[in-house]
């Protein structure tokens, strides 16, 4: 049971008031409107299973896999959590909610959920001027109500501008938001609650504002705001270079590059792996994969080594 072989997953295409059309234009999915804003291309979540392309479980999903063949990622006997992470690719056409997600102790008291949301952004394009919000200018949380409260947007918001190749790291308890013309790859806690703090006075197509979450958004933000240190190294193996981008309590993340060949053995209980950019072959157990642009894929628990080859860019990622 793929004990040698890659993990193929069908992303899920989600519309969004903000999205657009690069996920279609940038990487060849098939998007159920222009305002397609999210393509959940590594989930087990239920608000957005990934289908299973290959192999025996071919047309299950990843969820069907994690609770009925654990072995696959090393889930130890008894471990009736979820499957831990989520991977998204997110077109901003427009710029999103401004917005914060409770950690796991809130997310399990108070919506009896099973993790919170922490989560990072590598990057895939920003437009020229392109920004994000990240944390907020209040020193107590009486500060910050009282802004929320009066629309102090412009002295509440911190903006940071951002380039194609950035690398963002977002706590629980971090006011966010990202910004028209980003496009981002986002590895995140499997966890779908979002609780929205301002949202430009926008409305929908029947003309109503999209609600908001001030009280709980308040409980959960951390004052005052603290950029998260992360840090990052470099390694090269063969014709890979591996930078690690973040390593924390939920996630590892790493930016690949690969310019030819090279060999890697995997010492992780599963690592989830999608290519950004280019093409190239992922030799497992002797039988060669073709990958390329907008393929994403798990290597399961046990798989030992594997070979690649050729031009791509990845974004990985493992618990």
């Amino acid at each position: 049971m793929y004990k040698s072989e890659p993990i193929f997953l069908e992303p899920v295409l989600q519309e969004r008031i903000w999205g657009g059309q690069k996920l279609k234009t940038e990487f060849n999915y098939e998007i159920p409107s222009d305002q397609t804003g999210e393509a959940w291309v590594i989930s087990a979540h239920p608000n957005g299973p990934s289908l299973i392309k290959n192999g025996p479980l071919a047309g299950k999903t990843l969820a069907d896999a994690w609770k009925l063949h654990g072995e696959l990622f090393n889930k130890k006997a008894g471990n009736e959590e979820e499957y831990p992470l989520l991977v998204k690719i997110l077109d901003a056409a427009d710029d999103l909610s401004v917005q914060v997600h409770p950690n796991d102790q809130f997310a399990r008291e108070v919506e009896g959920v099973p993790y919170g949301k922490t989560e990072c952004w590598y990057v895939i394009s920003a437009e020229e001027g392109a920004e994000l919000v990240l944390g907020h200018h209040a020193a107590t949380s009486e500060e910050l109500e009282a802004k929320i409260g009066n629309g102090e947007w412009d002295k509440l918001l911190r903006r940071v501008k951002v380039k194609s190749g950035d690398f963002v790291y977002v706590p629980s308890g971090t006011i966010h938001a990202i910004g028209k013309g980003i496009v981002i790859l986002e590895t995140q806690q499997s966890s779908d609650i979002t609780y929205r703090v301002y949202d430009y006075d926008r409305t929908d197509a029947a003309g109503n504002k999209r609600e908001l979450h001030l009280e709980r958004s308040i409980q959960v933000t951390t004052v005052p705001h603290q950029d998260a240190a992360v840090e990052q190294t470099a390694s090269v193996f063969g014709g890979l270079t591996e930078k690690q981008l973040v390593k924390e309590q939920y996630f590892t993340v790493y930016h690949w590059i690969l310019n030819g060949k090279a060999s890697r053995e995997l010492t992780t209980d599963f690592l989830q792996l999608s290519v950004l950019e280019g093409e190239a072959v992922i030799t497992v157990d002797g039988k060669p994969y073709s990958i390329k642009k907008g393929s994403h894929f798990i290597l399961p628990f046990g798989i030992g080594e594997y070979q690649l080859e050729g031009k791509a860019e990845f974004i990985v990622s493992h618990v």
